[in-house]
């Protein structure tokens, strides 16, 4: 792994929401190859995104400096993931980073007992409204898989840690999509 490597992650879930995080440096990036998925592993009581390889796709998300190289933070966060080298195109060109996934033989299709939260998706999608606009947002929707999971309406009392206030926007973009998608949503 090069010193760049060390230093550099690629967010394409929750990292893309600055509020959720304070690492610096963040910029606006493209991951050729990869898909995001929705998967749930016995590490973790709910469904959450992660990447899986597919040539035929790109996600865009942020790349940021780990500050010294020192991962533990970030490692303690993402603690369901495995770090992966990766290429990601920003305005300067490429830039090593890492990409956290979950490794192929441990993720599972989310479950009513292990749902997607919607307090969870509301942040993600947040994040790419203030990075991308709405068409990131749409971006975002189309390529992840995985919509078939079910999803916990927790709105009115979020269970996911680093949840955000939404705007009305912000809000009405997540239901259209959600509406669109058919998505099963959950109630408490």
């Amino acid at each position: 792994m090069t010193d760049a490597q060390a230093c550099h992650f690629f967010g394409y879930g929750s990292l893309v929401n600055r509020a959720t995080h304070d690492y610096p440096r963040a910029q606006a990036a493209l991951l050729q190859g990869w898909r995001r998925v929705w998967v749930h592993t016995p590490q973790r009581p709910i469904a959450f995104l992660s990447v899986r390889p597919d040539p035929a796709c790109a996600i865009a998300g942020l790349a940021a400096e780990v500050p010294g190289g020192d991962w533990t933070a970030l490692d303690e966060r993402e603690f369901a993931y495995r770090r992966h080298p990766v290429s990601a195109t920003v305005a300067k060109g490429a830039l090593p980073a890492q990409v956290y996934a979950v490794p192929p033989a441990e993720a599972q299709a989310p479950q009513p007992a292990h749902p997607i939260l919607l307090s969870y998706l509301d942040a993600v999608v947040q994040g790419f409204l203030r990075e991308f606009g709405a068409d990131g947002a749409r971006d975002f929707f189309a390529t992840t898989a995985g919509w078939d999971a079910p999803i916990l309406n927790d709105r009115s009392a979020p269970r996911y840690p680093r949840s955000q206030r939404l705007t009305v926007a912000d809000a009405e973009t997540v239901d259209a999509a959600l509406h669109a998608l058919a998505a099963r949503i959950l109630q408490p």
